[in-house]
């Protein structure tokens, strides 16, 4: 049998009380206990893609700003602040996010793998079964889960980009938000969930914005952009509904045609490899 990690782990809970005291685990901050000096790898981060108990309970809640604190914190992580120290982790969110965010004291594990563990980890504590089950994830979402849940276990979502804001490389008030993307030497990937299930009307957005990103990165950045949109296989919308295919061909046609590469959730696997080779990880 093959021997287990010790591991130690902190759930991050969101309180948007503090009175009452009432609150629900958003994320899992997981280390190996006796990690090999210089290991950059042995601590992750992971937060929930489910917001519904957040917004049950807080129907203010700043989902955005939790959303971009799971790549703050990861970052840190990465600088040195030492998580065996929940005061080090939560002195990063201190200012932005006051007492609504907080991080339990240390619980240890044996883990198989720091990959499979976070995942036990968060099927224990953080996502809630009922959910899942009831509500499955259709749509762009779920194309994004899976773009995610590919680079995680290729050991690259937390180097990546997440939620790039599009404004600022086209201009100001330009609400469009790239999922992720990173900068392997002079080029840099982006990469864009789009969903052609329903309508097109997203993919046509991406086409129109994609010169003008194009223009800004090589202004901004001094780089070229690859553009990536990921979509659903033909066979998923309704391969025997005309309607349904022409309007999915149309969308994939409308981006390729300025110069947005069209792959599908069965490439991500290879996707996030190359990924992790270009990232050296």
């Amino acid at each position: 049998m093959k021997e287990r990690l010790p591991c130690e782990f902190f759930l991050i809970r969101y309180v948007p009380d503090v009175v009452k005291g009432e609150f629900t685990n958003i994320g899992v901050v997981l280390r190996e206990a006796n990690p090999a000096a210089g290991r950059a790898d042995s601590t992750v981060v992971r937060f929930t893609r489910d917001w519904s108990r957040v917004r049950c309970m807080d129907a203010d809640a700043d989902v955005a700003l939790l959303e971009a604190l799971e790549g703050e914190i990861a970052a840190r992580l990465r600088m040195g602040v030492n998580p065996r120290d929940p005061k080090a982790v939560l002195d990063v969110l201190q200012d932005s996010l006051s007492n609504s965010v907080q991080i339990t004291e240390a619980r240890a594990s044996l883990a198989e793998s720091l990959p499979a563990e976070m995942d036990q980890l968060m099927r224990m504590y953080v996502e809630s079964l009922k959910v899942k089950v009831s509500r499955q994830r259709t749509g762009r979402a779920a194309i994004a889960g899976a773009m995610r849940t590919e680079f995680e276990r290729a050991g690259v979502w937390g180097l990546m980009r997440k939620r790039i804001a599009a404004s600022v490389y086209t201009r100001a008030g330009d609400p469009m938000k790239i999922d992720c993307g990173y900068r392997p030497n002079g080029v840099i990937r982006m990469f864009q969930a789009v969903s052609l299930e329903g309508d097109v009307e997203a993919a046509k957005v991406l086409a129109y914005t994609a010169p003008q990103l194009r223009e800004g990165v090589a202004r901004v950045e001094r780089a070229k952009l690859e553009l990536t949109a990921v979509v659903e296989p033909l066979r998923t919308v309704g391969s025997d509904d005309d309607e349904a295919t022409e309007r999915y061909r149309f969308g994939v046609e409308a981006m390729e045609r300025q110069e947005i590469r069209v792959m599908t959730v069965s490439d991500l696997a290879r996707i996030a490899e190359t990924a992790r080779v270009e990232l050296r990880v």
